[in-house]
C-alpha cells in the first residue's frame, strides 16, 4: 500500500506535470519547495494540503491521505474504524495506435469488445482504452513499453493535461497540452525531440489519466 507522499507523486504525474518545478510553474496555488517537502516525506500531509492538492490535480483529497479509506469524497476522522471500500476492477481494452486513430474519425466505429483487456482499479467514471507507449516523446511521464489508460469521455483542455489526438490523416499520437506553444501539443521528454507535425484539423480522443510501466 502506498503512503500518502506516493500517491501525491502519482497524483501530480497523471495531471501531466512530470516534477514539481513544472507544477509549481503551472499553477499558482503550488509552492515549489512545500510540494517536494510533502513529496519526500519530510512534512507530512494535512487536511488542508490534501484539499489544495487534491482541487489542483483532480484527485479526491481523502485518497491522498488514506488510501480509499474514504466514502462519497468525504474524510473519515482519526480512529474512525470504517473500513476501506474495495476498489472497483474494470477490464479495459488495449487498443492499437492504428485503432486510436479511428476512434477520432466521425464515420468509423470501432467495436472495442475484439480486443484483449487489462484489469486497472480505481478508474474515474468514463469510457476508457489502454495503449502502449512506443517511443520517447513522451518519457518524463510514460518511458517506452508504459500502458496509459485513456478517457474516451474527457476531452476538456487543460494546461500540461496528457491527451491522445490524432489528426485529419488518422494518425494518432500522444502528446502534453501546452497552449501557449506552437503547435499547442508537446514532447514531454528528457530527449529533443521536435513537435509532431499535424495535419488539418485536430480531434481529441481522450485525456490520458494514468501511465503505468511494469517493473
Amino acid at each position: 500500500m502506498m503512503d500518502p507522499r506516493h500517491r501525491l507523486q502519482q497524483a501530480r504525474a497523471e495531471a501531466g506535470y512530470a516534477s514539481p518545478s513544472d507544477a509549481a510553474r503551472a499553477l499558482r496555488d503550488i509552492n515549489k519547495n512545500t510540494l517536494i517537502s510533502h513529496e519526500n516525506g519530510n512534512r507530512p500531509l494535512s487536511r488542508q494540503a490534501a484539499e489544495k492538492y487534491g482541487r489542483l490535480f483532480g484527485v479526491d483529497p481523502g485518497w491522498l491521505l488514506f488510501d480509499g479509506n474514504t466514502g462519497g469524497g468525504g474524510f473519515h476522522e482519526a480512529g474512525s474504524a470504517a473500513l476501506a471500500p474495495s476498489p472497483l476492477t474494470v477490464d479495459v481494452p488495449i487498443v492499437s495506435w492504428i485503432s486510436a486513430g479511428e476512434l477520432g474519425s466521425q464515420d468509423s466505429v470501432v467495436n472495442l469488445s475484439d480486443y484483449p483487456t487489462i484489469p486497472a482499479a480505481d478508474l474515474e467514471q468514463g469510457e476508457w482504452i489502454a495503449l502502449r507507449v512506443d517511443g520517447p516523446s513522451m518519457n518524463k511521464i510514460s518511458p517506452p513499453d508504459s500502458i496509459i489508460f485513456v478517457n474516451l469521455r474527457d476531452k476538456r483542455l487543460v494546461t500540461n493535461g496528457c491527451y491522445v489526438i490524432s489528426d485529419e490523416t488518422g494518425r494518432a499520437t500522444y502528446k502534453r497540452y501546452r497552449p501557449n506553444d506552437k503547435p499547442p501539443f508537446q514532447p514531454a521528454s528528457y530527449m529533443e525531440i521536435p513537435p509532431p507535425e499535424l495535419e488539418g484539423a485536430i480531434t481529441i480522443i481522450g485525456r490520458v489519466k494514468r501511465s503505468m510501466i511494469d517493473m
